[in-house]
């Protein structure tokens, strides 16, 4: 039995320093597999419910639930470049990145189309963007699904609002950014749901394993913190 014991706190130890070792982006993807064998959205106990405090709009409503939607849908996490349609081109729903539960969402709940939004802003004024990329001119399939160019979009229409440490401040339908490790950026959308065990709200994303809705607001640190612009159509 002493025998069994040690075994097992062996084990434990050892996975404990694999996962020590591993980079910030990769963590999340193994968290968002373990989250396969917790209980999910809806179990009692894990996430209360929608916040009262904070009453969401029909638009961020609709967000939300066109992001939720891809739970289930979305169950795999591949970043390889793609030819895209345009306006509207889109990988494959079973897979996709961090920002096409974004796209998707914003498609699916009010018809905006980041691929023609990011399109068109970029071909006037594609030194704004970054320079991250070796690019000199304008790519309608993959310059959407880069967090730091949606972030630059965001700012530069004036979408963008202070970085807090207080979960009061993000509010549903929301959309965060964070950075994993240098060159590791990540978004996700904030919940109308929180967690039980905190109170911050959830966050829905693809941090490597699909789409999932999971405690995650603060496990890295924020680089972002934006608010659409509810009015906004595509051009």
């Amino acid at each position: 039995m002493k025998r069994f014991v040690f075994g097992c706190i062996g084990l434990c130890l050892a996975a404990a320093a694999v996962y020590a070792a591993l980079s910030p982006g990769d963590r999340a993807y193994v968290q968002a597999r373990l989250s396969d064998t917790v209980p999910q959205i809806g179990d009692a106990g894990l996430v209360a419910p929608p916040r009262s405090a904070h009453p969401v709009s029909p638009w961020q409503a609709a967000l939300i639930t066109a992001a939720r939607a891809q739970i289930g849908v979305t169950t795999g996490y591949d970043g390889a470049y793609a030819s895209l349609a345009y306006p509207m081109g889109d990988v494959p729903r079973q897979t996709g990145v961090c920002t096409d539960v974004v796209i998707r969402a914003l498609r699916d709940a009010h018809g905006i189309d980041l691929q023609a939004l990011v399109h068109q802003d970029m071909r006037g004024a594609f030194s704004a963007y970054p320079a991250k990329w070796g690019l000199t001119r304008p790519d309608r399939n993959i310059d959407h699904r880069r967090v730091p160019n949606l972030r630059r979009y965001f700012e530069r229409h004036a979408q963008s609002l202070p970085v807090s440490d207080e979960a009061q401040d993000y509010l549903p339908g929301d959309l965060v950014t964070w950075m994993f490790a240098p060159g590791q950026p990540h978004i996700g959308i904030v919940s109308d749901r929180v967690s039980a065990l905190t109170g911050e709200p959830l966050i829905l994303h693809n941090a490597g394993a699909g789409t999932r809705e999971q405690r995650f607001l603060f496990a890295y640190p924020i680089t972002g913190h934006y608010r659409l612009n509810t009015a906004q159509q595509i051009p």
